[in-house]
């Protein structure tokens, strides 16, 4: 969820000040104010989260001052520059050293808001594109993302450290959604090549020869982006819907991988969505390619398979939707949890969240349940709990550790509250958390 964002009005002028203040508030802003650009630059610093309008004159440091010190320390933190009448030439200096835009007393002050919510919305993309590249470069931060204590999910999370630090490139195959894109990323964040560039292409989005051109190039001089084996090199290339290229491309792909040598400077891995056609990568690649991107391989196992991993997704994404909604996220029922439990979930992962997002809106509403969004979603589901197989023990399992986890996230880890509210003493519930490998700490 995206931070809230602020404006921050620095001006020496209190009334000034205020009135700034006052009309960007009505028009729905945050703001908060500096009577000086000294004390404004203790608290404005990189990444932070909004935009600045100053005063070119004040005594002291200066407007000017202040915007050399704030493109110093954040050179795309946006800063609209207020001038007096006659002052243009400085504005035009300021627009020179980095400010966004400038106004000229006396101003229209729905002029200023609607300049401040063009520079709120680009101060928002930016920091949320530095949020996510901080993200993908950080290993620990996607392997969270990664949820799940199964022996699938297990078993994932284990071939992720082990292929991360080898060479090979790799081929990730599995049905749509679930999260094959997401485990490319984090291969690439736990490995060596982590501060490396990772680019990723979707093959499937590209006829034949724009493809080859967005792979091996040749450039022409109005081109802005090098071919994806250059822009890659010594890093990751990411080939999304690799099944796709056509013999042209996958000879061109295995020249350049025959030439990069073993091993290889730049990673590759495949990405194959054929799984739910009935087909398989080998079926779409001629074997001599098939074979040099399928050193290592990892296939995603598909969430219907994944018992009570399904519920904590489930939970975990409820809560975030919840948190973005500023709503309570709602709770499954006992046939409610057993549904999710036996859902054939076609889209998987993806399809999951899209659920969750959709029980969080309609609980806001105070309508609705989840059994009917499964049922919307699934024709063949039945509204009745059954057991396809399964025993009712897996089913009674996997709702009573749900129950013990939201409920420890509801109450912060507090072990005497979730007694309390589920009824059990502390010794039953020890054995319970030591039974679903639930740890108080990760909840304080």
């Amino acid at each position: 969820m995206s931070q809230v964002m602020k404006i921050a009005i620095v001006d020496d002028e209190q009334d000034m000040r205020q009135s700034i203040s006052q009309w960007l508030a009505l028009s729905g802003f945050d703001t908060e104010t500096f009577p000086s650009a000294e004390d404004a630059l203790v608290k404005i610093g990189t990444d932070y989260p909004g935009i600045v309008i100053s005063d070119i004159k004040m005594p002291g440091m200066g407007g000017m001052g202040l915007l050399k010190k704030l493109m110093g320390s954040d050179s795309s933190l946006p800063v609209i520059m207020i001038t007096g009448h006659g002052d243009v030439p400085i504005a035009v200096e300021a627009m020179r050293l980095g400010a966004f835009d400038f106004l000229e007393k006396p101003f229209n002050p729905d002029k200023m808001t609607e300049i401040a919510r063009k520079a709120l919305n680009q101060r928002r993309m930016v920091l949320d594109n530095r949020a996510l590249r901080r993200e993908l470069s950080d290993g620990a931060g996607l392997m969270s993302k990664i949820i799940g204590t199964g022996p699938d999910m297990t078993r994932l999370k284990e071939d992720i450290l082990d292929l991360g630090q080898a060479d090979g490139h790799v081929m990730i195959d599995g049905e749509t959604g679930t999260g094959k894109t997401l485990t490319a990323h984090a291969l690439h964040a736990v490995g060596s090549r982590a501060g490396r560039k990772f680019v990723l292409v979707s093959c499937s989005a590209y006829d034949e020869d724009s493809l080859t051109k967005r792979l091996f190039g040749p450039m022409q001089p109005e081109d802005i982006q090098l071919p994806a084996v250059e822009e890659a090199r010594g890093g990751t290339l990411v080939l999304e819907d690799i099944e796709t290229l056509s013999d042209a491309v996958q000879a061109r792909l295995l020249s350049f991988i025959n030439e990069q040598g073993t091993p290889g400077e730049t990673r590759i891995i495949g990405i194959c969505n054929m799984q739910e056609q009935g087909k398989t990568v080998e079926d779409a690649l001629r074997n001599d390619l098939f074979y040099r991107l399928a050193a290592l391989r990892i296939t995603l196992p598909p969430l219907r398979n994944r018992g009570e991993d399904i519920l904590t997704l489930f939970n975990r994404h409820a809560e975030q939707f919840a948190d973005e909604y500023g709503c309570d996220a709602p709770e499954p029922s006992a046939q409610e949890a057993a549904q999710l439990l036996q859902a054939p979930w076609p889209g998987n992962v993806r399809q999951l969240i899209n659920v969750a997002e959709r029980a969080v809106l309609q609980s806001r509403r105070g309508s609705g349940t989840i059994a009917s969004l499964l049922m919307a979603d699934n024709d063949d589901l039945r509204p009745v709990v059954t057991t396809e197989g399964k025993p009712l023990k897996e089913y009674v399992e996997a709702f009573e550790r749900m129950l013990i986890d939201n409920t420890m996230r509801r109450h912060k880890g507090s072990i005497a509250s979730v007694m309390e509210e589920l009824c059990l003493p502390r010794r039953t519930l020890n054995e319970k958390m030591a039974k679903y490998g639930l740890q108080r700490a990760d909840y304080l």
